[in-house]
């Protein structure tokens, strides 16, 4: 797990030292192409904070949580998560969000040992009409759960259900819900089925400079285990530029105000948004 942790910081540091160079580069540019930038970086911002936006984004997200089971185990969770918009005719846009998780685990039962490997991916489809009525933005589609993750990470199932997400934006401000239920239709038999709501209220408010502050719960409910997990989530983010490359950085920390038995008390969260505008 140490040399997890300290592979993932390294990788952070790699993106941060380039963006210190451009911080630096930005310094010297000409000062009218500062407000420019700024409200492109201030878009780009908004456009993130709306997970049906119009916008490619590949976000590379480090979770690490802490304490697991009565050896106080920690985890690392490598989220990758391309969201890649599709126009369905001329009033529609069809957008897909990919929740590919790497994950390495510590100790949880003294003498039991680590593990490492790829977890179940989620895979959601959002229909969402290309036009915002009144700052009102909307999409609806399926979730479908692939048995992709190695034993010991993964449900053994394969898993459908409805995904939604409705959210408004204006003045800086990001109001939304996102939400899906899931329940298995196929896969290991000796493995219990799959039922589960998972609930996403978000607020964002976005600064002009295109720093980002954000608050949300990632709550999920096992409906067949009868368990609750709600982390709350505070994140700091910040659109910087590598060249002609926008990235966005953010930091943040979680406290679980729920969990199952032996879940997680804490964790903190890195990530680093790859974006291309359309």
């Amino acid at each position: 797990m140490k040399r997890a942790i300290s592979v993932a910081s390294g990788a952070l540091l790699m993106l941060a030292a380039p963006l210190v160079h451009a911080q630096e580069d930005e310094a010297v540019s000409v000062a009218s192409d500062a407000p420019a930038e700024q409200s492109s970086s201030a878009g780009l911002a908004e456009q993130l904070a709306n997970p049906v936006a119009n916008l490619i984004s590949v976000p590379i997200q480090f979770n690490y949580d802490c304490c697991y089971g009565p050896a106080d185990g920690d985890r690392l969770t490598v989220n990758v998560q391309p969201v890649i918009p599709f126009s369905v005719g001329e009033d529609w846009n069809l957008i897909t969000r990919t929740i590919v998780p790497i994950i390495t685990q510590g100790e949880t039962v003294q003498g039991a040992g680590g593990m490492s490997g790829l977890g179940d991916v989620v895979q959601s489809f959002f229909l969402s009409p290309k036009e915002a009525k009144n700052g009102l933005v909307w999409g609806v589609g399926p979730a479908i759960l692939y048995p992709t993750g190695k034993t010991g990470f993964s449900a053994e199932k394969w898993g459908a259900g409805p995904t939604a997400v409705v959210l408004k934006q204006g003045g800086g401000m990001t109001y939304g819900l996102l939400a899906n239920h899931i329940w298995s239709f196929a896969g290991d038999s000796i493995e219990p089925g799959v039922s589960a709501t998972f609930i996403q209220p978000f607020v964002t408010k976005t600064l002009p400079d295109s720093t980002a502050f954000t608050i949300n719960t990632e709550t999920t409910r096992d409906w067949k285990r009868d368990t609750w997990t709600v982390p709350i989530n505070f994140v700091v983010s910040h659109v910087y530029s590598v060249g002609k490359q926008p990235i966005s950085l953010a930091v943040g920390a979680r406290y679980y105000a729920e969990r199952p038995e032996g879940g997680p008390n804490w964790g903190a969260r890195f990530v680093a948004t790859f974006l291309f505008p359309q």
